[in-house]
């Protein structure tokens, strides 16, 4: 898949606490949470980003508590993809099970730099930033077929019709 945006440089240990404040975590609508994405520590934050737009961070990105309205807010927002020195493994997990891709690249973590153009290929791990070229991990096939269906929900609801096909034929 590839995506192209502006770089947002975040530091090391983003914690989901401080991108989504608990008094949102009621919050059902992705584009409700979205309003409110990092507005204590940033608060001009959500009108920077554009749809494409992609996070590249430090160490640590998603530490804190396990809020799942973290992910959905910032894919609801228009981020189509964060690119960390390492994640915390709930966040990482969280984000591919809605649908959000994530790239392991300390390299790019150092190099990036607020407002700079990106384009990364999440199949193959490549990453531009203006006119250089680096190399993340690249989502292994499964995980970048998660994505492309959009997060587990998306994937299974394509096993099921599968077997449901495969048993009627």
């Amino acid at each position: 898949m590839m995506l192209s945006g502006k770089v947002h440089k975040l530091g090391d240990s983003i914690d989901t606490d401080v991108m989504v404040p608990g008094r949102y975590l009621s919050l059902l609508d992705p584009a409700d949470i979205a309003k409110h994405i990092f507005e204590e520590v940033d608060p001009g934050f959500v009108g920077r980003v554009r749809p494409g737009d992609v996070i590249v961070a430090g160490r640590n990105f998603g530490a804190g508590s396990g809020r799942e309205q973290a992910p959905f807010g910032l894919k609801a927002l228009g981020i189509s993809c964060i690119i960390a020195a390492s994640f915390s493994r709930t966040f990482y997990r969280m984000a591919i099970d809605l649908g959000l891709p994530i790239l392991i690249s300390p390299e790019v973590a150092a190099a990036a730099r607020d407002g700079q153009t990106i384009e990364v290929d999440t199949r193959s791990g490549t990453v531009r930033l203006d006119d250089a070229g680096y190399q993340a991990e690249p989502l292994p096939a499964f995980i970048q077929e998660i994505i492309d269906l959009g997060g587990v929900t998306g994937w299974v609801k394509r096993e099921v019709a599968q077997r449901r096909a495969a048993g009627a034929a």
